[in-house]
């Protein structure tokens, strides 16, 4: 769609404001955004980017609509639960704003295919919530030099910040180098998340966007914007280079297409038997298995139905001389948490044990295996 396209009426409340102007509005119109991930940040982004006029947008995300996406996934409806994501959004977005174009990737964004679809944008929005995903998109930007806006949420508090935007300006790995330790930072789906907090988060992140492209105000560029729900306190801190980040980096796209992102943030995968929910339903009448919830103290929800020792995964090391079932099974929200405890018990008793994870945690048996 050419310029001359642009609808004046559509977009008259922003081209008013002075510092903005048709000018600013021809700048969204010929720019390109990629958002990765179409969940809670990136439904919110999504929907402002596409009613600012942007020109195009992209949307990447592998996943599908489930119902317990939809407390913070404004874009779905419970109509929309099974379809995929990527799909869905751009419907509605076309629905919102036909003047703009469309690109969807429904399929994971990898080492592989990062730089491909990347490349084709100016500016990436990270919209997702895992660390790899974090990294991998952050050396991308990094290698093609493209501008980065940063979220992340969890519980009530969240965070954004602009990455690569100007000459020595700070990446993701000038704030956290190096990866957090496996299971010492709780996820949404294992720690929860208060529903309106990615909507101000994404939102504030499509702000940054449209000041980049744009030239308008002031974008958090080498500074981390933090927000409190529960309290309403916002503080910006400012961040600055390390020379040590450039040795975490990869240097070429034949290096960063070699990297494991997902065992740089997990590390090595251990083998561990799962089980499932019928098999677990079955062992919870048997005496002689031992259920252990790992999670953490105080994590919803609580457990009251069968019979189940807690022992958090903090402390499962100094605490695994008092395991002394011959079957056991370990559980958290996910099964994320409760593999890593299984290999840890399994490395620890070898054969002399059988070691089990519930598969995909204690969250999935209430909403698909709990006994009637």
């Amino acid at each position: 769609m050419s310029r001359k396209d642009l609808s004046y009426e559509r977009y008259q409340r922003q081209i008013l404001l002075r510092d903005f102007g048709e000018k600013g509005q021809q700048q969204l119109f010929g720019a390109s955004v990629l958002v990765v991930g179409a969940g809670g940040l990136g439904c919110p982004a999504l929907q402002y980017l596409a009613a600012a006029g942007v020109g195009k947008i992209g949307i990447v995300d592998d996943d599908l609509v489930s119902l317990h996406n939809l407390h913070r996934q404004v874009l779905f409806t419970t109509e929309d639960i099974g379809k995929a994501k990527a799909g869905v959004a751009a419907k509605r977005l076309e629905s919102l704003n036909p003047e703009i174009e469309l690109a969807t990737f429904p399929f994971r964004l990898t080492n592989q295919n990062a730089l491909t679809i990347i490349g084709e944008f100016d500016i990436v929005l990270d919209a997702t919530d895992n660390f790899a995903s974090r990294y991998l998109i952050n050396d991308a930007c990094v290698l093609l030099h493209k501008p980065l806006v940063y979220g992340a949420i969890s519980q009530f508090e969240g965070q954004v910040a602009v990455f690569q935007a100007a000459e020595n300006s700070v990446n993701y790995r000038d704030l956290f180098p190096e990866p957090p330790p496996p299971g010492s930072v709780l996820n949404c789906a294992e720690a929860g998340v208060l529903g309106v907090l990615p909507g101000i988060i994404g939102t504030l992140q499509a702000t940054e966007v449209i000041k980049l492209l744009t030239g308008i105000g002031k974008p958090l560029v080498n500074q981390l914007f933090t927000y409190n729900a529960l309290t309403n306190e916002s503080f910006v801190f400012d961040l600055a280079t390390k020379k040590q980040t450039a040795s975490l980096l990869p240097k070429t796209a034949a290096e960063y297409e070699r990297l494991d992102y997902e065992w740089l943030c997990e590390g090595p995968v251990s083998v561990v038997e799962e089980m499932d929910t019928a098999a677990f339903n079955a062992c919870l009448h048997e005496d002689k298995t031992l259920v252990i919830d790992v999670r953490e103290e105080g994590e919803q929800p609580e457990i009251t139905s069968f019979s189940h020792r807690k022992l958090p995964l903090s402390r499962l090391k100094e605490n695994i001389p008092a395991i002394d079932a011959n079957t056991v099974v370990l559980f958290c929200q996910s099964g994320k948490r409760s593999r890593e405890a299984a290999a840890l018990l399994s490395a620890t008793f070898g054969k002399t044990k059988k070691i089990y994870s519930l598969k995909g945690g204690i969250l999935n048996w209430k909403a698909n295996g709990k006994e009637a």
